[in-house]
């Protein structure tokens, strides 16, 4: 039990990060990450959200409906959203300020849903919870690290600390959607090279799944016939 706990804490992490190894959560990734800060804050939000929601999800798993379940993952992520919308607005009103739009935006976030449907609704509430706050390590490392990067490159500052040289020369393409992209586009090479994954081979006919419905109506030996 206690090996299963460490792999839904850490897989997150590196091996199935949400934005970097799955892309999911492009939307703020890309959007609020021209600052570090910005980054934590919109991770740890939706770490928070994350957290809740696959809590209340698996709590109430046995009792919700199979038809109603989409509307009611729906409400619960919702009702978190709003929580942690109104903590920021009351306590740190220039951050909220500063994620806009994309603090809302969280309810539809595929992370959050994503998790709510594949995990948390088939497993007990503290498998749920350590798969809830490793996505969320993830996905706020993440951001942090892309916001980090295009601060430093693109205003010269890191945490509102000016970095010398930089800051007289900042390139301002990576506080700009084309800098996200290509930022982005970098470190998910770098996670790819880290974690030694090679692009997908070619894929024969005598690869596919269904090589073997083909073989009973002779489709697969004519394929191969083709392709010599």
């Amino acid at each position: 039990m206690a090996n299963k706990l460490v792999k839904e804490l850490t897989k997150g992490v590196v091996k199935e990060n949400p934005t970097l190894v799955m892309l999911l959560g492009m939307c703020p990734t890309l959007a609020v990450t021209t600052q570090a800060l910005n980054g934590i804050v919109m991770g740890l939000a939706t770490t928070f959200v994350l957290l809740g929601s696959n809590i209340v999800v698996s709590a109430l798993r046995k009792v919700i409906p199979d038809k109603v379940r989409i509307p009611a993952f729906i409400v619960i992520i919702a009702s978190f959203v709003t929580v942690i919308g109104f903590l920021l607005e009351g306590f740190a009103p220039s951050l909220y300020d500063s994620l806009g739009i994309y603090l809302t935006l969280i309810t539809v976030n595929c992370i959050i849903f994503g998790r709510a449907e594949m995990f948390a609704s088939k497993n007990n509430v503290l498998y749920s919870a350590c798969d809830a706050i490793g996505m969320g390590i993830g996905f706020t490392l993440a951001l942090f690290i892309m916001g980090s990067v295009r601060e430093i490159l693109g205003s010269g500052k890191w945490l509102d600390m000016e970095i010398p040289v930089i800051s007289d020369n900042p390139m301002l393409l990576f506080i700009m959607p084309a800098g996200g992209f290509f930022t982005l586009g970098v470190i998910i090479a770098m996670v790819n090279k880290f974690a030694n994954r090679k692009p997908p081979q070619e894929i024969e006919c005598g690869n596919c799944e269904n090589c073997t419905n083909c073989a009973k109506s002779g489709e697969c030996d004519k394929e191969k016939e083709e392709n010599k």
